[in-house]
């Protein structure tokens, strides 16, 4: 398993007991999903390691409290804060209709209904505060805002997302 086989679960913020227990900060609108999980995978330093879970639960909102089977004290616990961790891409919920994972969408082929089709989604940058579609339109690239307002319809069997953008936007572009 690699990094690239899996999904970003969240990170590990802080040790909660000398027994070696860890809270991990959920990166999710659905912790519940996460609260009994068997194992996680967690990268530490240079390592992308699996860890199995003896306990877990929620605590408060979104923060999940584990008790991993080979960290029994403080030490070991310490060595691993503000690691990132990560599942298997196999254990996302399924999403439906305009909903959708940013790495389900890479490849996908935007079609703006007054414009045609645009180009294909190559990124999604989501270090701006929108997070935009990065699309390749015979080597231009083109940004679109992920905006609900904007996206009409997500169809994963066309591998297409058909947009309706602000009169203009894409001929900024071009």
């Amino acid at each position: 398993m690699t990094i690239d086989d899996c999904f970003y679960l969240g990170k590990i913020v802080k040790k909660y007991s000398y027994k070696g227990e860890l809270l991990i900060k959920l990166d999710t609108d659905e912790p519940d999903i996460y609260a009994h999980l068997d194992a996680v995978f967690i990268n530490v330093g240079n390592s992308f390691l699996p860890f199995f879970i003896e306990n877990s639960k929620l605590h408060k909102s979104n923060l999940l409290r584990v008790q991993l089977e080979d960290v029994k004290n403080e030490a070991s616990a310490e060595a691993l804060l503000k690691s990132d961790v990560y599942l298997p891409l196999s254990l996302l919920p399924k999403l439906e209709g305009n909903k959708f994972y940013f790495h389900e969408v890479i490849g996908f082929t935007i079609k703006d209904r007054n414009f045609g089709t645009v180009g294909v989604i190559k990124n999604i940058n989501d270090s701006t505060a929108q997070a935009l579609f990065e699309i390749d339109r015979d080597g231009v690239e083109i940004l679109i805002p992920m905006n609900d307002e904007f996206i009409l319809n997500v169809n994963r069997e066309c591998k297409t997302i058909e947009v309706q953008t602000p009169d203009g936007l894409i001929d900024l572009y071009l």
